[in-house]
Parts: C-alpha cells; structure tokens; sequence
C-alpha cells in the first residue's frame, strides 16, 4: 500500500535548551485502492508525527510532550501572546 504525510499544523516550541523550534505535525495517510473512480483516495491510519522545520523526527508522549531523540531536549508549545485591542 501506498503511504504519505498529510501536513496538519505546525507551531514555535521553547527548548529546555532555551532555544526555539519549529515544529509540523503531519499524519499518516494511506491509498485507498478500494474506490475505483479514476481519482485517488487517501485515508488517515490515525497516527500522527511531529518533526522540525529541518526534518528531524521528535518522540512524541501521551502527556502530549515532545523530545529531540537526537539530543534529549524536551519541547513545550510556545504560548501565543494575546494582542491587545487599540
């Protein structure tokens, strides 16, 4: 069976480093062969991936953290700063 990633979101994370990351979270989508009508279909397999901006997968938790496995940093979405009316 045919797979891809269907591009969900992507969002600023803080680094217990101190740095910040890009990240984009994708799911897994298969071909769906069963339907025959000369266009393709996909179906998401419900699994979903976080990788940064350059790739690099992330260990994501059930507690929704996510990890650089490469170095152990841990990731927290960054806040979104409200902006203030006039």
């Amino acid at each position: 069976m045919e797979r891809k990633l269907h591009f969900l979101e992507s969002f600023n994370a803080q680094g217990s480093d101190g740095a910040m990351y890009k990240v984009h979270g994708y799911e897994h989508m298969l071909r769906d062969e069963s339907v025959a009508d000369g266009r393709e279909h996909w179906e998401s397999t419900g699994e979903v991936e976080f990788r940064l901006a350059d790739g690099e997968r992330l260990e994501a938790h059930r507690d929704g953290s996510l990890r650089i496995a490469r170095t152990g940093v841990q990731l927290t979405r960054a806040q979104v700063a409200a902006q203030a009316n006039g």
